[in-house]
């Protein structure tokens, strides 16, 4: 038997997953029935034919005495399987509790029937099952079961398939690889392969017999146990978690930290259990809540608690005990089977587990199908890439004058092309296929389990992959988070969360450093908008900062960053920063783009406003008839900037009581914002409110 190995180490396996020892294995068990075979043979010990031996059970797995009961899991199983010839699915994470399910409903089969047989069967290769069939056509005591000339596989099948035999129940661990049942009949390189019969096909559709299956993959699933067959095994909920947790530790339970370490766990089954036997192995130096604090410590804490393996009788002997171990099996899998799937997995690791919205991850999906058009066609460098002023447009900070941004919000884009043919939607499928991402009720948003997420940085960190994939998820997030103007509100609200942590740490590559200050800056400006001053100062000076560094103090889109730091100090009652702020960026965009310039304009509008806001009415006003009348010949009386202008010096002249210019002002203004904008538009009702205000001033002063 040829094997990849010297005589020295021949007897030596890291693992029982090596394809060498499954191979030895096999070896020595053909062997085995070769020997018994040509004894039998030889001295006539041929079971009769007529012999039919008692109903048993293969189950390698005593009951289990800290089972947790999941009623509608129960439930499910006995309706679907109390059909005869039925059929039935488990499907979920790696973990979860799909065979610990399995088990418990073999033995109360048998206890509820004993003249049922219980055949167990490990299905997670070809080699195993094939080795499974040969035990029960042991345990049924075959004839010319160890006739080499005799398909044993075909021998067990009719046997099942005879409906002169007892009810049988079979259970189909771990059928995860699709390619295990239904082997392609081209090999990858186009040869033909294998002739033999696909495993599938020894599974019999008989009266007296019932499937029950297990599987990450849903496509196994379904095409082992139908479409209505399948039932998706979810975590554990609290009560179920902290009975399971309570069990495994017994006197060692602590009911107060109990509920936390198993939230902390997401109620993942596996993940309880790892680290119940880790509490107990360590107990007393290690309890529930030192378990819990060692894991909330860091990320590389939390790997080496998830990457312990103890062991664990209830499972099977191949399979891996540490969640970390289980669940990177799994990726690989998907690797190998879809290489752009576990790409997007990689990349949904790093958003907030909740709410992934589908129009960012499109967008993705768009760059990358552009990039591979820009490779095939290589004379299409023409410079269109010019995001330049991504963020920032210079005309973005004018005070409540959020509207005029629109040329850059060109990401609105995407919500519109769900039937694009870019892989998303197959790659997603996939991923829901493993369990691994979950559709929410809202349309086009999709969840995850922090601790896959978790589990999916540690597999990328492993393979030295986590870097490139941190700058591609930068990168997303700068280019899809938006101006923080009042239409882009809704995507600013929806990227929130998923840029938490993102804008905690800057990028030392420059260029990656520019992209983290405009997604910054967008940040910062959408805080603004919405009265959280303290968290956008923060961001703001972040973002001048690299700014300044890498681009230069006179950079337009430094300047965009200065312009709207200064905003939120004004908003804070910060006047003489936010001046000093505004007369900078005045100051260098005048130099830069002219006097005349709409972006000058602006910086010259917010001047105005802050000049008003310290008493110092003269020079403000100067500066907001000089914006007004620039706006008007540059942009038109009915562009939201000129209207935004109108607004200003109409406020000034409110705050100095001289109501009929405000009045008149406010008026234009007003009809200009109805029009322009709409009438719920945040501008247009704060415009309302000021010449409500006026009014009630007009009529206590008559």
């Amino acid at each position: 038997m040829p094997m990849n190995q010297n005589h020295a180490d021949l007897p030596k396996f890291r693992s029982t997953h090596e394809s060498d020892y499954q191979l030895l294995i096999m070896y020595l068990n053909e062997f085995w029935r070769e020997a018994v075979h040509d004894v039998e043979m030889r001295f006539g010990f041929e079971e009769s034919t007529s012999r039919r031996p008692e109903p048993f059970s293969t189950v390698p797995f005593l009951p289990d005495a800290d089972f947790v009961e999941r009623p509608d899991v129960t439930a499910w199983l006995n309706t679907t399987l109390a059909q005869p010839g039925s059929r039935a699915a488990l499907v979920g994470l790696g973990g979860i509790g799909k065979s610990q399910v399995a088990i418990e409903y073999a033995h109360r089969t048998r206890q509820q029937s004993p003249s049922t047989y219980v055949l167990w069967v490990h299905a997670d290769t070809q080699a195993r099952f094939e080795e499974a069939y040969r035990v029960i056509a042991d345990r049924l005591q075959l004839p010319q079961r160890y006739d080499p000339k005799v398909d044993v596989l075909q021998l067990v099948y009719d046997w099942l398939s005879s409906a002169e035999n007892e009810h049988w129940l079979m259970i189909l661990d771990n059928a995860d690889d699709v390619e295990v049942f239904f082997p392609r009949r081209h090999d990858r390189a186009g040869t033909t392969a294998s002739k033999q019969q696909p495993l599938a096909q020894l599974l019999p559709q008989t009266k007296n017999g019932r499937i029950l299956i297990t599987s990450r993959n849903r496509d196994a699933a379904e095409r082992l146990a139908g479409t209505w067959g399948i039932f998706f095994i979810q975590r554990m909920d609290e009560n179920q978690a902290t009975q399971l947790l309570q069990k495994k530790l017994r006197d060692k339970y602590d009911e107060e930290a109990a509920a936390a370490l198993a939230q902390a766990l997401e109620y993942i089954p596996l993940a309880i259990t790892q680290a119940a036997a880790y509490i107990v192995r360590r107990w007393p130096r290690m309890s529930c809540s030192t378990y819990l604090e060692h894991f909330r410590k860091n990320e590389k804490k939390k790997e080496s608690l998830l990457n312990r393996d103890l062991g664990d009788l209830r499972r099977d002997g191949t399979a891996a005990n540490s969640v970390v171990v289980t669940w990177q099996m799994t990726f690989e899998q998907i690797q190998k089977e879809r290489r752009s799937a576990a790409d997007l997995l990689s990349l949904m690791s790093l958003f907030d587990p909740q709410e992934i919205p589908e129009w960012v991850l499109r967008s993705y999906y768009r760059k990358e199908n552009d990039e591979d058009c820009e490779d095939d066609n290589d004379d299409d460098n023409d410079g269109d890439n010019d995001d330049d002023n991504d963020d920032d447009n210079d005309d973005d900070n004018d005070d409540d004058n959020d509207d005029d941004n629109d040329d850059d919000n060109d990401d609105d884009n995407d919500d519109d092309n769900d039937d694009d043919d870019d892989g998303l939607d197959d790659d997603l499928e996939t991923l829901r296929d493993y369990s691994l991402v979950a559709v929410t009720v809202q349309q086009g948003i999709y969840e995850m389990h922090a601790l896959v997420q978790f589990c999916a940085r540690a597999w990328l960190s492993s393979v030295g992959d986590m870097a490139r994939w941190k700058q591609t998820f930068l990168h997303i997030m700068s280019e899809n988070y938006p101006p923080g103007s009042y239409e882009n509100w809704s995507k600013c609200q929806q990227l929130e969360p998923h840029i938490a942590q993102l804008v905690e740490t800057q990028p030392a590559d420059a260029e990656d450093a520019t992209e983290w200050a405009r997604l910054l800056t967008n940040a910062g400006w959408y805080g603004w908008q919405v009265g959280g001053y303290e968290r956008a100062e923060a961001l703001l000076w972040k973002a001048v900062e690299v700014r300044e560094a890498v681009l230069g103090a006179e950079s337009s889109d430094t300047l965009t960053s200065v312009s709207i730091l200064a905003l939120v100090l004004r908003g804070q009652g910060k006047y003489e920063e936010a001046e000093a702020m505004n007369r900078q960026a005045l100051d260098s965009r005048e130099k830069a783009l002219g006097k005349h310039h709409p972006s000058t304009l602006t910086s010259v509008s917010n001047l105005a406003t802050v000049l008003q806001d310290q008493g110092e009415y003269e020079e403000a006003e100067a500066m907001s008839r000089r914006a007004l009348d620039g706006h008007e010949k540059a942009l038109g009386k009915n562009h939201p900037d000129t209207l935004t202008s109108i607004h200003c010096l109409a406020y000034l002249y409110h705050m100095q009581n001289r109501v009929d210019e405000a009045g008149e002002l406010y008026v234009t203004a007003l009809n200009g914002f109805r029009k322009v904008l709409g009438p719920t538009h945040p501008t247009t009702l704060a415009c309302e409110g000021h010449y409500a205000s006026l009014s009630e001033k007009t009529a206590a002063m008559r």
